[in-house]
């Protein structure tokens, strides 16, 4: 009988917990801001449950049972994705754990900053490109005169 009432305790923990936890606790449901953007929070969700039980001797085995069960759940809030004209963004609000998700976090404002580099001595080549082009039609003009 012991044993089928921990198992009972068991099930009825784990089915409890799974209640609380689900898919929409990691990834939270959207919420629309009046200008348009999107926000979807995302969470770390961490549990754990335990049980124990014993039999205790005595005459009467159904009375001498003792079993105890419990659990626990926490949801800790991590980021925050931001949709906004196409454009997302991820918000991290956990400390960073690990210089990689610094990496992650910052490549798009990386990425950004190299393209607009890029773009200026693009630039910067065309701009010099067409001044010796005018240099050379300015000297051809006085060698004709």
């Amino acid at each position: 009988m012991s044993d089928h009432a921990v198992e009972s305790m068991l099930d009825t923990t784990l089915e409890k917990i799974k209640h609380m936890v689900d898919a929409n606790s990691v990834v939270g449901q959207p919420i629309t801001t009046p200008d348009g953007t999107t926000i979807i929070p995302i969470s770390k969700i961490s549990y754990g449950f335990g049980s124990g039980g014993s039999d205790l001797p005595g005459k009467d085995p159904k009375t001498l049972f003792g079993a105890g069960v419990g659990g626990g759940v926490t949801v800790t809030p991590v980021a925050f994705l931001s949709v906004c004209k196409g454009e997302i963004k991820m918000i991290q609000v956990e400390p960073f754990i690990s210089s990689v998700d610094r990496v992650i976090e910052k490549m798009p404002d990386v990425m950004d900053k190299v393209g607009g580099f890029l773009d200026r001595k693009k630039e910067e080549r065309a701009a010099k490109k067409a001044e010796k082009k005018a240099e050379k039609e300015t000297a051809k003009d006085d060698l004709s005169l």
